[in-house]
């Protein structure tokens, strides 16, 4: 069976590469709120998430507020800590 296969012809260009590292702070935060949330789930097997699993995901959540607001503000750069 042959497979069909779409050559990529165009990279990236160097706006769009910008773009991604200007919002990275506020998509490593998702991610934090994502793996809070991971631990969540996993800890209903073992008698329900602690308090610090709760600390954790509302710590994830408080950064992620913030990263959207830097970047609603234009004052997010590159590699900020989240």
């Amino acid at each position: 069976m042959k497979k069909h296969r779409i050559p990529v012809t165009a990279e990236p260009a160097a706006e769009d590469l910008a773009a991604i590292d200007m919002e990275w702070p506020l998509i490593a935060a998702e991610l934090d709120v994502l793996d809070a949330e991971i631990t969540m789930f996993y800890a209903e097997d073992h008698g329900g998430p602690t308090p610090l699993d709760w600390r954790r995901l509302r710590r994830a959540e408080a950064r992620v507020t913030r990263a959207a607001a830097e970047l609603a503000a234009g004052i997010a750069g590159p590699h900020r800590a989240a």
